[in-house]
């Protein structure tokens, strides 16, 4: 359905209506919130409202606890971005943003120390990701490990220098 906003928030509403328990389609619905362009000035707490009853339904739904921790990290609600991420992550240990989005908000409230797990975890599950890299390379380097700070360091800049970039179009000869 994508593109078809209006008929698909329509059938997700009306199978709300019919079975507002049914796990699953408060996160649909939220999802669709967040991504229809034309949902209007609440969508997005809207779609908080669907998520959380989402996990109230399902608590162990780590997509709807990831995307109120991105909804929360947005805001910098720092604390509550930390405990939505850590429990998706927890809820599905092989989410890899999960992990990374606990690890980012840990340093952006400098408790270096407490992100390198979430961090570590992250790179194992996304070795190719540089941002995995960059927040860890901080994270350490902030908790005094320097030596392994600088080797993350090091893949980061590996990891950004092979990723292809847009250039300009050669002219024709």
């Amino acid at each position: 359905m994508q593109g078809k906003w209006e008929p698909a928030q329509l059938e997700y509403e009306g199978m709300i209506e019919k079975e507002p328990k049914a796990r699953g389609i408060h996160f649909l619905l939220g999802r669709l919130l967040l991504s229809r362009p034309d949902a209007g000035p609440d969508a997005m707490q809207r779609a908080k409202q669907e998520f959380l009853k989402e996990i109230q339904i399902d608590p162990s739904n780590a997509g709807a606890q990831y995307i109120l921790g991105e909804l929360a990290r947005r805001d910098q609600k720092w604390d509550e971005a930390i405990s939505r991420f850590s429990q998706a992550a927890k809820l599905d240990p092989n989410f890899a943003e999960a992990h990374l989005g606990w690890g980012l908000c840990l340093v952006a409230v400098k408790r270096y120390e407490e992100a390198i797990p979430p961090l570590r975890a992250a790179e194992s599950l996304s070795p190719r990701n540089p941002t995995v890299h960059h927040a860890l390379a901080t994270a350490l380097e902030r908790s005094g490990h320097k030596s392994e700070a600088e080797k993350e360091a090091a893949i980061h800049r590996s990891l950004n220098s092979a990723t292809p970039t847009a250039s300009a179009p050669e002219r024709p000869k």
